[in-house]
């Protein structure tokens, strides 16, 4: 199954060690899911990490980047948008508000992803829109494992 985890998430996994994720963490170092991402979304997860109220040593940081980066299947930036929101052939998108987190819908789509992973409440509020319904799902991190472990999945 192949998932994409928005910063946030992937702060939660491998920098705050969220033990409420240690199960998905597990599953993804197993090799259980794929993870999927593009450069522009791994650039933001390095300027997020330099940011001060962290406090992450530069070499955590790198360590960081390197694990997620051995986790991922690297997708190429999708072209751009017409004016209509479609990009070329691709499945058309809902624009969310926060334009930062638009990457996060383009990688699930363009990945083919089950699942969007994150506990951005704008992009959870897309969950179920009737341009994603048949394609992807976003979820927070903890309703996916709930859901994977009420089917015995996990």
């Amino acid at each position: 199954m192949r998932l994409v985890l928005d910063t946030n998430t992937v702060l939660a996994l491998w920098h705050f060690a969220d033990p409420g994720l240690a199960s998905l963490a597990t599953a993804i170092a197993g090799g259980r899911f794929t993870l999927a991402s593009r450069e522009d979304a791994l650039e933001e997860l390095r300027q997020v990490l330099t940011r001060l109220r962290f406090g992450i040593a530069p070499e955590k940081q790198d360590h960081i980047i390197a694990h997620y980066r051995g986790s991922l299947a690297l997708i190429p930036t999708s072209a751009p948008a017409s004016a209509s929101g479609e990009a070329g052939d691709a499945l058309p998108l809902p624009l969310c508000r926060d334009r930062d987190d638009q990457k996060f819908l383009e990688i699930a789509r363009d990945s083919k992803a089950a699942c969007l992973l994150t506990r951005d409440k704008l992009l959870l509020r897309l969950n179920g829109h009737r341009l994603l319904r048949d394609h992807f799902r976003i979820v927070t991190p903890e309703r996916f494992l709930a859901e994977l472990t009420e089917s015995g999945q996990i």
